[in-house]
């Protein structure tokens, strides 16, 4: 609690520098990521990660700013300086620690191929077949490296995962890989489709700032908090329906992610 009070402190004190103002936390989200974020019938945004930062902001004393941005334009946005924070089930990795950084992981992230009932089983059936991937996620990295091993025809990215589904719905392509959780929340409402394969990746999703962000600690600090108190994994069994892993990131208080 004390670093919360100081960081609200020195908010109000005007101290901390990089915010577009020192009261607000600029949080960039890209909008078509069921459960992690959405926009309501309202045309608020809704989800896992979304009640996460809302929660952080809180105990910071910060007001929240929520930026629609695409996917891509969140990495440049951070870069730059023009938002404060990321969110979009961004994976950890040592290529983005190069540019950016992260909060500790909250979520073990594996991935899974998703398809149509009378397509793709399995990994192996996808030889010869095209693939569909979110532009500039985990998963296109995944595809490039395991070209060979599962001998996909080629690789189609799409900029927004509801362009990528209703490609493999439609039998453009014949499957995508991407998070196994958004995949298994879009296919409740396309029952022609379902996960052919989860691939484990031992990969977890963090939220990403600025390299030298002030933020950084404080919004850590919060995140250890709401691991502690429980708050995390009520926000996990709100949108996931069920209790996270007593060893799972979400539960488990981590150190902040550093290049290897």
């Amino acid at each position: 609690m004390k670093s919360s009070m100081f960081v609200a402190f020195a908010i109000a004190a005007g101290l901390i520098a990089g915010t577009a103002a020192a009261d607000t936390l600029t949080v960039g989200v890209y909008p078509t990521n069921p459960p992690w974020e959405f926009k309501n019938e309202q045309s608020e945004f809704e989800g896992f990660e979304v009640d996460m930062v809302t929660e952080i902001a809180e105990r910071l004393g910060l007001e929240l700013d929520l930026t629609d941005m695409g996917f891509q334009a969140i990495f440049a946005a951070t870069s730059s300086g023009r938002i404060d924070l990321a969110i979009s089930t961004i994976t950890i990795t040592d290529e983005r620690l190069e540019n950016q950084a992260f909060t500790q992981g909250y979520y073990d992230a594996d991935m899974a191929l998703v398809s149509t009932e009378d397509g793709a089983q399995s990994l192996d059936d996808m030889r010869d077949q095209p693939v569909g991937v979110l532009a500039s996620s985990v998963a296109e990295g995944w595809v490039n490296d395991n070209m060979d091993t599962y001998g996909f025809s080629d690789l189609r990215t799409y900029n927004d995962q509801q362009g990528l589904l209703l490609d493999v719905n439609a039998g453009r392509i014949a499957g995508a890989i991407g998070d196994v959780t958004g995949f298994i929340f879009a296919t409740k409402d396309m029952p022609s489709m379902s996960i052919a394969e989860v691939i484990p990746t031992g990969d977890r999703y963090g939220m990403m700032l600025p390299q030298g962000s002030e933020l950084l600690e404080p919004i850590n600090d919060a995140i250890s908090e709401m691991k502690r108190d429980g708050t995390m994994a009520e926000i996990y069994e709100r949108w996931l329906g069920e209790t996270p892993d007593e060893d799972s990131s979400t539960v488990t208080v981590l150190d902040i992610p550093t290049l290897e």
